[in-house]
């Protein structure tokens, strides 16, 4: 959404009041002046698209994740417990784009801080595992260049932009994915933690893979 620069008038104790909430809600004076007159004339700001997105998310996964205390407007963050050994915790972050491009509106990153080299190596071969299910039902993911980046503990993965889709069907779309891909990483980590042949698992993970009803982003 484009911006430009105007010069008003305001009263000294308004600018002071605004400041105040600003600074309270971790924004600028500008920011906030353009999101309340946003809202008296009905117009959406990135910020509420965001609010309304993470809104839905909050709704769809409160009960099953432990919602992170968020350090930015852009940003939602969520924590699952792996049900592996000494339970790590498995990390959810979701970072939108105040301008979304044409083809992408952010980022979902799935991370798992750990010191143990067999648990960094079981994730990564999970990552590349679900980026191989993923791509074989939508080739277009292997195509749009950077849509995925691998490093130790951690997968990003962009997300994509469908104009038709309203902020509320876009939370909920993340939020059927994250936990699609909880489940299957969860049952993953307790088939090897009870010993089930790598082969047998990976099998195992595809079929279930499969049975999901994808509402890709």
């Amino acid at each position: 959404m484009k911006k430009s620069v105007y010069s008003i008038v305001l009263m000294n104790d308004v600018v002071a009041a605004v400041d105040e909430l600003a600074s309270r809600q971790g924004t600028s004076r500008s920011n906030l002046i353009n999101q309340i007159l946003a809202q008296h004339v009905c117009c959406t700001t990135p910020e509420m698209h965001m609010q309304s997105v993470f809104a839905a998310m909050e709704e769809q996964m409160n009960r099953l994740f432990r919602i992170e205390t968020q350090a930015s407007e852009a940003m939602f963050s969520m924590h699952s417990a792996l049900r592996y050994k000494y339970r790590p915790s498995l990390k959810y972050s979701v970072e939108l784009m105040r301008e979304p491009t044409e083809n992408q509106i952010g980022w979902l990153r799935i991370s798992c801080r750990t010191q143990s080299k067999a648990l960094l190596m079981a994730m990564e071969d999970f990552f590349k595992l679900w980026i191989s299910m993923e791509t074989s039902v939508n080739s277009a993911f292997e195509r749009f260049k950077g849509m995925y980046e691998l490093v130790p503990g951690r997968m990003t993965r962009c997300l994509l932009r469908n104009s038709e889709k309203t902020s509320e069907e876009i939370g909920d779309s993340i939020s059927k994915y994250i936990g699609n891909f909880d489940s299957l990483i969860q049952m993953y980590f307790s088939g090897m933690q009870s010993g089930i042949p790598s082969e047998m698992l990976r099998n195992q993970i595809e079929e279930k893979f499969n049975e999901f009803s994808f509402d890709f982003v």
